[in-house]
């Protein structure tokens, strides 16, 4: 039975992994910097171990560290910058280093360490280096495009008009994946360690096109529902990141072999966008987002 410390328990990637890891029979040490939240509440409730931890907090990272056999590390700028992710992504894997941890899984992106010229991955990256000079095990995961975007923010404002808004052609492929499927790939590399250690693998569940992916929703949904592309200028607005981001999904492509993975790591359940689009409790979430425009 291993105890893993978890980063981000509280979020997607970080709380899809305790949830695998629980399930799995692990002890699981939540690291959250709001340990009185619903979500870490959840965790207890689900046999975790609640930590505060701050990542700009050293005192507060080896206190929660102490005692762990290994950690899932997970890093955003997103609320912050890019320097800060840098910063506190740094701090973590010191901490860990300073802690004596047997492996050490971060979880990026995919594609980060090929110059993609996209801000978030070339942080991401740097995040990496510096865990791999860590001298610490260490293995690095890099999911693909995550479906749980496609219930949130402009896209759900569009799928309640009949619209999936995408900045991207209608035919160009993406490679896709549930945080469920991180957290389960996450957890498989934690108990395998020693298969895993020094490597460095880019994740995906599915590919589709945006045209494939509006006829999912549809089929989800159960309504007519037509890809429209939004304009990179129109993202560009609101971030260019985000904007360099698609650039790259357009241009180069967020290639990942999706058929080798589903064959070697088949305990993984890896989920299509289907599964997961069926999954998914569309009449409240769109519900949601009719509330939240009118206020």
């Amino acid at each position: 039975m291993l105890t893993v410390a978890v980063t981000g328990a509280t979020g997607a990637q970080g709380g899809a992994t305790a949830r695998a890891l629980l399930k799995a029979g692990h002890r699981v040490r939540a690291l959250t910097r709001q340990p009185t939240s619903p979500a870490a509440e959840a965790l207890r409730d689900l046999g975790a171990e609640v930590r505060q931890a701050d990542f700009d907090d050293r005192a507060s990272l080896d206190n929660a560290l102490a005692g762990s056999d290994s950690l899932f590390a997970v890093t955003t700028p997103f609320g912050t910058d890019l320097a800060t992710e840098v910063r506190q992504g740094k701090a973590l894997v010191d901490a860990a280093a300073g802690a004596g941890l047997g492996h050490i899984v971060l979880t990026t992106v995919a594609h980060a360490d090929r110059g993609t010229g996209v801000p978030h991955y070339e942080s991401k990256h740097l995040v990496e280096q510096h865990l791999g000079a860590s001298g610490v095990p260490w293995t690095v995961i890099a999911p693909a495009a995550f479906m749980d975007n496609y219930a949130t923010g402009w896209t759900l404002d569009g799928l309640r008009t009949g619209t999936f808004a995408w900045p991207m052609p209608a035919h160009r492929p993406l490679t896709l994946i549930p945080a469920a499927d991180i957290g389960a790939f996450a957890a498989l590399v934690l108990q395998r360690s020693a298969e895993f250690a020094s490597r460095r693998i880019d994740i995906a569940s599915d590919e589709r096109t945006p045209a494939q992916m509006a006829e999912v929703l549809a089929a989800a949904i159960g309504c007519a529902i037509t890809h429209q592309q939004v304009p990179l200028v129109q993202v560009r607005q609101r971030s260019t990141d985000l904007a360099a981001m698609f650039d790259y999904f357009t241009t180069v492509g967020l290639d990942v072999d999706v058929a080798v993975l589903h064959r070697d790591y088949p305990e993984v359940g890896w989920h299509s966008f289907a599964d997961w689009a069926a999954a998914q409790d569309w009449p409240t979430l769109l519900s949601a987002a009719t509330t939240n425009r009118r206020h």
